[in-house]
């Protein structure tokens, strides 16, 4: 099951969805409505199991609008957490995991399909990149979640891009720190939220991306340094997850490139979708298109798998 959140024209407010084969059906009159979209997503997480046979019952014969004729907004606008990891893929010859370590994006730096990543108008940073990334849907609250438990913590998967701003070579800007990874319209997510039960394994997922129709990202998450397990273990063990947080998994790096004024980009992951957003850059700055080579790799297609094959 797919789950959004649509305007009709005229809309004050995205009402919930399901993303169907055969267009957007409406199931606000189905579940509880809450004082934000956010908040009414959250309690469909909650209730999901008592909801499913009238959600099943509205996927199958609900009544449909045509997808082109509503706009999708982010599924979750407002999540409370977004976790993401730094790095998490095996790159290059790269024989030892990296240590498991995270960094926490700004909420408020969420859009969605159809929107507009926005370049701050500073000078410092002098590239900014996209990052493809699966991202897990918490269902919570999640505390000490043991590894070999992880699916209770999992509701769901989502795209998001996780857009950075980089200094010299790779180097996030500001010394590493989140600062660069937060401005305003830097974490789209989206079409939707693909219910856990469509994918069975999130370590067997193709992630894709398009800068301007030039494919850019093109990996597996069976490629990941730490996986899906491992990331709801960690993550529990230090702060509690609450139903509607995220944890963006990470991204190969081979395939980085600069974002830049003009642009159009999509996101596509396997079993949830594609979406595409605008770039604006009100300074107009400009990089050499393609691949960015002091960032990690010559390869435009970044296919290589890097996994050593002792590891599982």
């Amino acid at each position: 099951m797919k789950l959004v959140l649509f305007e009709n024209p005229g809309d004050k407010e995205p009402r919930p969805g399901l993303l169907t084969e055969r267009g957007i059906v409406d199931i606000g009159g189905h579940v509880a409505q809450s004082y934000t979209p956010q908040l009414t997503m959250q309690g469909i997480i909650d209730d999901f199991e008592r909801l499913r046979p009238v959600l099943e019952q509205q996927q199958a014969r609900g009544e449909a609008k045509p997808a082109d004729s509503v706009r999708l907004r982010p599924p979750l606008p407002r999540p409370g957490k977004i976790l993401c990891c730094i790095g998490n893929y095996w790159e290059h010859a790269q024989r030892e995991p990296r240590p498991l370590n995270m960094f926490m994006k700004n909420p408020e730096a969420v859009v969605g399909p159809g929107d507009t990543i926005r370049l701050p108008k500073l000078t410092e940073p002098w590239i900014f990149m996209h990052e493809a990334e699966l991202a897990l849907v918490i269902k919570g609250p999640a505390k000490e979640v043991r590894r070999e438990d992880w699916r209770k913590a999992i509701f769901g998967y989502t795209g998001l891009i996780d857009v950075s701003a980089r200094g010299e070579g790779r180097r996030t800007w500001k010394a590493g720190s989140w600062l660069g990874k937060s401005f305003d319209t830097f974490a789209p997510i989206g079409p939707c939220i693909t219910t856990a039960d469509e994918i069975p394994d999130p370590n067997n997922v193709i992630v894709r991306f398009w800068d301007d129709g030039r494919l850019r990202h093109n990996y597996n998450t069976d490629d990941m340094e730490h996986r899906v397990p491992e990331l709801v273990e960690f993550a529990s063990s230090i702060m509690t997850l609450n139903s509607g947080d995220l944890i963006a998994c990470g991204t190969n790096h081979e395939g980085l490139g600069a974002l830049q004024d003009g642009e159009r980009v999509e996101i596509e992951v396997q079993h949830v979708g594609r979406m595409a957003l605008d770039v604006v850059d009100p300074l107009k700055r400009s990089w050499e298109k393609g691949v960015y080579m002091g960032a990690d790799s010559t390869n435009p297609e970044a296919v290589q798998r890097h996994r050593p094959q002792s590891t599982s």
